[in-house]
């Protein structure tokens, strides 16, 4: 069966959802873009404006390309215009019960043979799959942040997902320009599996006193080539994510070292959740430019 994809549907309209919809736009797609929050959608909407006009100024793509694209965008909050979509993924908090509510949904909405993804990072396909009538059909598809910018999308079968499926969305992850692993359906599956416990890790060198952040930050970049430190990249991926993520692992591969160290915890219970907020390891906040004197002395 090979699948012809004109449109897809986003759910959430955040930087990972904005991503996602702006690799369909410039490939061709009409997306329908769904939050039911009306200033996400418009924030969403201005970020992939501004997103594809820079893909304009470097000459990636034409004016009139970049204009077709913007026309094929359609934000809405109602998820029954997602109706006629060939493949629905989701980004939207990383909750088993809320996706599975979500799913439920999307399953009653969608046509017979649209395909449900979830841009989940460490939550079971197999179980997100369960709360719907297609599980055949239901498969994770995993984009990096952001999605735009980096290469790779992780692509996880669960225990029912169709070869049809997971070629299908290979095929479309291809078509964005992207690289293609493929992941068991296992907690965490390939990159969070390797990349959160060296992120708590690096919170309990900080909680300890091993080092200051910024030599924890700063050892990883000089000494192993990461372009960023962990705790800069846990910033920039949100603490409470990164929370999440952990306590995913420990329920799932049932080890205490994925317990969440408690200084990260305790930076989300305090709302210190990285850059979106403002404040996480590091701050962001923009600092106030002294008063100008006026003395004549």
């Amino acid at each position: 069966m090979t699948v012809e994809f004109e449109a897809i549907g986003v759910v959430g309209g955040g930087q990972m959802g904005s991503g996602i919809a702006q690799l369909g736009l410039v490939h061709g797609l009409r997306v329908y873009l769904l939050d039911s929050d009306a200033q996400a959608l418009a924030r969403a909407s201005k970020s992939i404006s501004m997103s594809i006009q820079r893909l304009v100024s470097k000459g990636n793509i034409s004016e009139a390309d970049a204009s077709a694209a913007l026309q094929r965008l359609h934000c809405t909050s109602k998820l029954e215009e997602m109706k006629d979509c060939d493949l629905i993924v989701e980004a939207i908090v990383e909750s088993e019960e809320i996706k599975k509510k979500l799913f439920i949904d999307l399953d009653r909405i969608s046509k017979a043979s649209a395909i449900l993804a979830s841009n989940t990072s460490s939550i079971s396909i197999t179980r997100l799959a369960s709360a719907t009538n297609r599980p055949a059909q239901v498969i994770g598809m995993h984009f990096m942040n952001p999605p735009p910018i980096m290469k790779l999308v992780e692509i996880i079968q669960g225990a029912q997902t169709s070869d049809e499926t997971f070629l299908a969305t290979k095929a479309l992850a291809q078509r964005f320009g992207k690289t293609v692993i493929c992941s068991q359906d296992y907690s965490g599956f390939i990159v969070n599996r390797i990349l959160m416990p060296m992120i708590n890790e690096a919170f309990y060198a900080l909680y300890t006193g091993v080092a200051t952040k910024e030599d924890i930050d700063t050892g990883m970049k000089l000494g192993t080539n990461h372009p960023m430190g962990p705790l800069e990249l846990a910033d920039f991926i949100g603490l409470d994510v990164c929370v999440s993520i952990m306590r995913v692992l420990q329920a799932g591969l049932g080890d205490a070292k994925y317990i969440p160290c408690p200084l990260l915890v305790q930076y989300v219970d305090a709302g210190r959740l990285g850059r979106k907020q403002g404040l996480g390891v590091y701050s962001y906040h923009k600092l106030p430019e002294p008063a100008k004197s006026t003395s004549r002395l």
